[in-house]
């Protein structure tokens, strides 16, 4: 243990208000502290930030932050600026003489952390200016935008190396929560991080809990789960094309919820101003493609709804790790089907990338297209595909709360394999169906499939239980899917269970349920609701004020804890988790009043 761990925790409870810090938080603020190099892997709402903001404060000098999320510098200067550190920002936004006076104000010594983005890092005016300044260290967040086999890779991540060769006395840290092993290895080349320490604090998010539902009729089940689950609560629902998000955003306003859509092709101020609004109103929900969400801070997100398949674990793993940062519980709801699969694979063939990078991208498909048709518990499966464990089944999934019934599938598998080579390996799912069922179609009959001795033998199965074992059978190998036609062919893993030497169980498709009766609610049962919603908008008046999200004041937790403590004092406050001195003397008041005021209308009522 180093002496300077003391000021971090000083730092830690004087600035941020937090008495302790949590688990790998510490060696990893001590190492850095240090002057070491580190590599950072922690689940979203973990608290990564804090791995470089204590540091930062604590070392001589001014941190440096790459990010690449312009959109979201402003509400992350902000957040400090409210703890009282002094940070800015140097990205594209700014005018040519907010920038210089940002540049002064580094020069001089005056700020304690500054938000740079990767693209104007690597500018030599800027690499420049940081060699005339005192750096205390450089945080590279998101690090796994520097992986080219990632999803959300940034070609000026690939130059990050030069803060090594520049800046060799300046100790950096590299965090993400998403990076398989082939991933981390490559965030430690690409940025020249052998010898920094590694910290893997696990991926599990104990209070999501993950559903997987087959698509029957999308847009009613997602109504449905909102209105049953979610009807007040902010939101993301993730669609794969900028057409649809504008499409649900519209039909979920016509439902009677507050909907905005968020894609690249907006006008960048309606984009900036969609994502402003989603960050600052209660009970709004985002219907978005990929381009938003990464780094979002919004700590009261209740659910993350995929309304298409994601293309790999990681992208899902991410996105949904966008619900339930306050540590409530939180809802990651997916809806699926065959066509996400044929659609995501044919887009996939006619990208630009190399041979090998479209077979790392099919296998990364397949492995989210397992995640989806497994029948034990998906937290494990999703765990141990990024190389962490858990020992028992989690209990709050889809699979732990409603276990899947499975059936014999064996002699179905082995029907609809036949039906696929009889006809030549050259066509669909639909017309494979057609032909199992003995379906007296027009193409049935030019194609003289009906004289098949397939044809016609799988009566027993309606249309969407053939759907099902063909879906199965693609997501567990023995078919593939052509990218361009659809066309379903055997693959070799097929012959042992065509040939009667394995069976195989499939999964019954059963109607998505509700599990809101078996999802722990936000809010303690004992809270006083009164008091709650009396902290709550006494926070939003402020907020709307100052012109910040509401979780920049207080995140809802810290409100929570006030309701329980029912502090009486500014003694008594600061011992509220999430109260620092700065937000003691700015805020103490303000709420301490509000509690009083509650507990006096309460003792004063007829029924006390």
């Amino acid at each position: 243990m180093t002496t300077a761990i003391s000021p971090a925790r000083h730092t830690l409870q004087s600035v941020f208000g937090y008495e302790a810090f949590r688990p790998h938080q510490e060696a990893i603020v001590e190492s850095v502290i240090d002057g070491g190099d580190a590599l950072v892997l922690m689940p979203t709402g973990g608290g990564k930030s804090l791995c470089y903001q204590v540091p930062a404060l604590v070392r001589a000098g001014c941190g440096i932050v790459i990010s690449p999320l312009i959109a979201l510098m402003q509400d992350q200067v902000d957040s400090l600026r409210e703890l009282g550190v002094r940070a800015s920002y140097l990205n594209s936004s700014l005018a040519p003489e907010e920038a210089r006076a940002v540049e002064t104000a580094l020069l001089a010594g005056e700020l304690d952390m500054l938000y740079v983005a990767p693209e104007r890092l690597i500018q030599e005016r800027t690499q420049a200016l940081l060699e005339r300044s005192r750096i205390a260290l450089f945080a590279i967040d998101e690090a796994h935008c520097v992986s080219q086999w990632g999803h959300d890779f940034r070609a000026d991540y690939l130059q990050l190396s030069l803060l090594h060769e520049r800046f060799p006395e300046v100790p950096r840290v590299a965090l993400t929560a998403t990076a398989d092993a082939r991933t981390r290895q490559e965030i430690v080349q690409r940025l020249d991080l052998g010898a920094a320490r590694q910290f893997i604090a696990g991926f599990d998010r104990p209070n999501i809990c993950y559903r997987i539902a087959l698509k029957q009729n999308p847009r009613q089940q997602l109504l449905r789960f909102l209105r049953e689950e979610h009807p007040r609560d902010a939101g993301i629902v993730y669609c794969l094309s900028r057409k649809k998000t504008e499409e649900v955003a519209a039909w979920l306003c016509e439902q009677g919820f507050n909907a905005l859509p968020y894609h690249a092709g907006l006008d960048p101020r309606l984009r900036a101003t969609h994502q402003s609004r989603f960050l600052r109103e209660d009970g709004l929900i985002m219907v978005a493609t990929i381009a938003f969400g990464m780094g979002i801070d919004k700590p009261d997100v209740r659910f993350v709804a995929h309304l298409d398949l994601p293309k790999t674990v990681e992208a899902y793993y991410q996105e949904t790790g966008r619900a339930g940062r306050d540590g409530q519980s939180a809802n990651a709801w997916l809806v699926y089907g065959l066509q996400d699969v044929i659609k995501l694979r044919q887009m996939m063939e006619s990208s630009e990338g190399s041979e090998e990078h479209k077979r790392a991208e099919q296998q990364r498909l397949n492995a989210m297209l397992g995640l989806c048709e497994i029948t034990s518990c998906r937290r494990q499966a999703l765990l141990r595909y990024f190389g962490d464990s858990l020992e028992t089944p989690c209990g709050n999934c889809d699979s732990c709360l409603q276990p899947v019934e499975t059936w014999d599938g064996t002699e179905a598998a082995r029907k609809a394999l036949s039906a696929a080579y009889r006809t030549g390996q050259r066509f669909g799912v639909n017309h494979l169906v057609d032909v199992l069922r003995g379906a007296d179609t027009e193409r049935v009959r030019q194609l003289d499939h009906h004289t098949l001795p397939t044809y016609g033998i799988g009566r027993e199965l309606d249309n969407n239980q053939w759907r099902s074992v063909f879906r199965q059978l693609v997501a567990r190998g023995y078919l593939s899917v052509d990218m361009e036609f659809g066309a379903l062919r055997l693959q070799a893993q097929c012959r042992p269970l065509l040939r009667g030497e394995e069976t195989l169980d499939l999964r019954k498709d059963q109607p998505q349920q509700a599990a809101k009766q078996r999802t722990r609610q936000p809010l303690p049962e004992d809270i006083d609701v009164g008091l709650w919603e009396a902290l709550r908008d006494r926070r939003r008046e402020l907020a709307e004020e100052q012109g910040i999200p509401p979780y920049i004041i207080f995140h809802d937790r810290t409100l929570q804890e006030m309701c329980a403590a029912l502090p009486q004092t500014l003694e008594d406050f600061v011992h509220i988790s999430g109260v620092g001195e700065r937000k003691l003397d700015k805020y103490g008041a303000e709420f301490l009043n509000v509690i009083r005021g509650h507990l006096a209308a309460a003792s004063a009522s007829p029924s006390n």
